[in-house]
């Protein structure tokens, strides 16, 4: 699963060639779909009384204070660590761990249509390692969360590699989380694993960058521990002056 500079690594390469109120709910989803767009276009590809009752006002009060400035109380978010069975290694153990939340609208792009940031703007850490069964090495790697989207109990996020025992520091990588659900385990999927193969002008295959929360599907089965996926709608930018 790392690209190492071993025998390990040959086969790896072999593989990988191989997101206020009930007014105008409808309203703000199609100006969160219009705004992803338009960012994209604008930028050149590559209970009864007493102490419950009070709980329950806090909690209102709280939740009410989360939203007046257009913001979910609770961001979208992902967390947990699971080891997942690799096809291709199947007796290598293969671990993540994962604690992400979105952060709209945080990074933003100046000069383009995004120079607010985007709805997927995300904080967190991505921890991995891969132990080779055959030789007993261990290979592990951190990466800093960029980018975060949720649909239902699914994720895509992407991170940033800022320590590696490989080499691929700077490097973006892209996951994808199932948390499962009625006995199912979890399901999750990494950009080095089975996709993000291109071929250049000169006709010879590359690996092209892997763009923000971009993810194959999780195609590897969770085998111990598991995720959480928090999810929340896309949010619409904040007014202007607020």
């Amino acid at each position: 699963m790392f690209r190492t500079r071993t025998r390990h690594r040959a086969t790896v390469r072999a593989i990988r060639v191989g997101r206020v109120g009930r007014v105008g709910r409808a309203v703000r989803a199609s100006v969160a779909g219009g705004l992803v767009l338009a960012a994209l276009t604008g930028v050149a590809p590559a209970s009864a009384t007493g102490t419950e009752s009070a709980s329950a006002t806090a909690t209102a009060s709280a939740t009410e204070s989360g939203r007046r400035d257009g913001r979910p109380a609770r961001p979208a978010g992902v967390s947990g660590s699971a080891r997942i069975s690799y096809a291709f290694s199947p007796d290598d153990e293969i671990r993540f761990t994962v604690d992400a939340q979105a952060a709209p609208y945080t990074r933003p792009y100046p000069g383009t249509n995004a120079a607010g940031g985007l709805p997927t703007d995300a904080r967190g850490t991505v921890r991995y390692s891969h132990r080779v069964a055959a030789t007993g090495q261990v290979y592990q790697a951190v990466a800093e969360v960029d980018c975060l989207s949720t649909g239902g109990p699914v994720a895509t996020l992407t991170a940033v590699v800022s320590t590696s025992d490989t080499g691929n520091a700077g490097e973006r990588i892209g996951l994808s989380i199932h948390q499962g659900s009625g006995g199912e385990g979890g399901r999750l999927g990494f950009s080095w694993g089975v996709a993000n193969l291109d071929v250049g002008a000169d006709g010879k295959p590359y690996q092209p960058v892997v763009g923000t929360c971009m993810a194959p599907a999780p195609f590897a089965p969770v085998i111990r521990g598991g995720f959480t996926v928090h999810h929340t709608e896309l949010e619409p930018p904040l007014p202007a002056g607020r």
